[in-house]
């Protein structure tokens, strides 16, 4: 599905070439213009490939993945933080509401 979607923007950006290239009077050859998909489901030959190998992607695996990466952000971001209030780029105001 996300290689669909990333595709859609190809896919309209060729059918709106062939169109300007029909609407501009030059001549094109007969060749289509469009992308070819590749799904590899069958050989030359005719015969069904077997299905790929499924490797599975569990929550422990996401986790160990994600979480350390959130944790050197959020060391990436208070640091960055700090030197910008440091050197005075970026300091919030002080609103004292005791009028």
């Amino acid at each position: 599905m996300a290689t669909g979607i990333l595709r859609l923007p190809l896919r309209l950006s060729t059918k709106n070439a062939g169109i300007m290239s029909r609407n501009s009077g030059m001549k094109t050859s007969n060749i289509s213009r469009t992308t070819q998909i590749r799904t590899a489901v069958t050989t030359s030959s005719g015969a069904i490939l077997p299905r790929p190998a499924k490797t599975p992607f569990g929550l422990i695996r996401m986790t160990a993945v994600v979480v350390p990466f959130l944790y050197v952000g959020t060391l990436i971001s208070k640091n960055f933080a700090a030197l910008l209030e440091e050197h005075d780029i970026f300091v919030p105001e002080d609103d004292d509401d005791d009028d």
